[in-house]
């Protein structure tokens, strides 16, 4: 029996080792309800606090440091893979930066609360160059608030959870319940997604062999949700930028006498579609490169590289 005990307590922590981490790196597990469940556990005496707190630090900090150095050395193509895989992938690359630009160092803090932040703070504070120490030091102080507010609470309401987690044997498999639950929820929101640009008015589509063998009455439009933000960007050869949040200011400088092509690297060409359905509304005449710059890119059409001057470089914090 004692052995039974034991290994039910090995297997829960690693549970909660790994619920912890996998958030931190990026996919989308509850790991505040682990925390909560593993609080309550705690309370009950089925599994040590010191051990669970220690676990649930580790665990965060080492995703953390992970993310910040993986966008140290590749910037914001990080951030566009854990755009992919978050539940708004259209609005996280610019929600994000926008926030984190303006308030990083306070925003670390307290950005393991905020849906949407939560992982791209790591890497982002990589990208922007912020000293190394200094992040350990801002991401230690916001792991400490993040786990000793949920895992806090759980203590405290352990009563409560104690009729959901039935003691700490269930606990291992309400966390698994839990995350199979979330992919569920992933793939329920990727799906809504989906048949949600199906309902939106159809665009005009371009393959690259077909954009290619264009002459000059096509003009060739950047609209990457993420702009020129890495060094030696390269982009479509001829093409030039038009900012999708500054759509309203650039729209009315188009030719109307040409046909417009808008290229992006989104799932679904979703930046490229939107940025169309706008640009029609004003009367312009668009088409999406179907597959965007990838489809471009592995047809070996050419490219060039973005001018300096046209290079919107990550503030650093230095």
């Amino acid at each position: 029996m004692e052995f039974l005990a034991n290994a039910v307590a090995q297997h829960g922590y690693s549970i909660l080792f790994t619920i912890v981490l996998l958030e931190a790196i990026g996919i989308p597990v509850p790991a505040a309800l682990g925390l909560l469940i593993a609080g309550g556990a705690a309370a009950r005496g089925t599994l040590q606090p010191g051990v669970c707190f220690g676990l649930a630090l580790t665990a965060m900090l080492l995703g953390d440091t992970l993310m910040y150095l993986l966008g140290k050395y590749t910037g914001w193509w990080l951030l566009g893979l854990l755009c992919r895989i978050s539940l708004n992938p259209e609005a996280c690359i610019l929600q994000s930066a926008d926030k984190f630009y303006k308030k990083g160092r306070t925003l670390l803090v307290v950005a393991k609360f905020l849906p949407g932040i939560n992982t791209m703070a790591p890497p982002l504070s990589g990208s922007m160059s912020m000293p190394m120490l200094q992040f350990l030091g801002l991401d230690l102080m916001a792991a400490l608030l993040y786990t000793s507010v949920w895992f806090g609470t759980g203590f405290l309401f352990s009563g409560f959870l104690a009729s959901i987690t039935r003691g700490y044997s269930a606990f291992g498999d309400v966390v698994s319940w839990v995350i199979g639950a979330a992919v569920i929820l992933w793939l329920a929101n990727r799906i809504r997604l989906w048949l949600g640009s199906r309902k939106d008015r159809p665009v005009r589509m371009m393959k690259a062999s077909e954009l290619a063998a264009a002459d000059n009455s096509v003009m060739v439009l950047d609209v990457r949700s993420h702009g020129y933000y890495e060094k030696d960007t390269k982009r479509i050869h001829g093409s030039a930028r038009l900012e999708p949040n500054a759509l309203s200011e650039q729209a009315a400088a188009l030719p109307k006498d040409k046909e417009i092509v808008l290229y992006c690297t989104c799932i679904r060409e979703a930046t490229s579609a939107k940025v169309a359905r706008a640009l029609e509304d004003q009367g312009l005449k668009v088409s999406v490169l179907e597959g965007g710059f990838r489809a471009w890119k592995k047809a070996g059409l050419p490219l060039e590289a973005v001018p300096d001057d046209e290079v919107v470089p990550l503030p650093k914090f230095v």
